[in-house]
């Protein structure tokens, strides 16, 4: 069976990307259904690559049973473009910046993440970095609900 190759990105790849990442692989894991998946993160630019996500993102996750200790920054590439079914931004900017450097070919892989969300009218993960704690955890609640959706909406799509 051939995996749903699917990327999350943000800008630095420190906070909401690699939460996106962390949250999904646990909704999947819980499904039983991790044989189905390649799940990554990305960010836009190259301010953080290597490095591991920022000491409060991973505080708010850990509190909820995500780890993303092992999670490294990297920066997206074309090759990505490719490489992955979906291309999931956490906001409107970062996917203006896919759009200019995703191929043509490639464009309909590309959308907001929050697009798969049930309970959020909001469109676009909001940005903790400059925050405080309740940024993180608000970031945490529209994650945790958007992976369920996408879950759901790429489990339909099998059926």
């Amino acid at each position: 069976m051939e995996k749903i190759r699917v990327l999350f990105v943000c800008m630095g790849n420190i906070c909401r990307s690699p939460t996106a990442e962390g949250v999904f692989r646990h909704a999947v894991k819980r499904a039983g259904q991790e044989e189905r998946f390649h799940i990554d993160s990305a960010g836009t630019h190259d301010y953080h690559i290597g490095a591991e996500p920022d000491r409060r993102t991973q505080q708010a996750a850990l509190k909820r049973g995500y780890d993303l200790s092992a999670l490294r920054g990297r920066q997206v590439s074309r090759e990505d473009f490719e490489r992955f079914d979906l291309v999931l931004a956490m906001d409107r900017s970062n996917l203006a910046n896919l759009h200019r450097l995703c191929p043509t070919q490639h464009r309909h892989k590309v959308s907001l993440f929050l697009e798969y969300s049930r309970n959020f009218s909001e469109r676009e993960v909001p940005d903790p970095y400059y925050g405080g704690e309740q940024g993180f955890e608000h970031v945490l609640d529209l994650v945790e609900d958007a992976a369920e959706g996408l879950l759901e909406a790429l489990a339909a799509m099998k059926k």
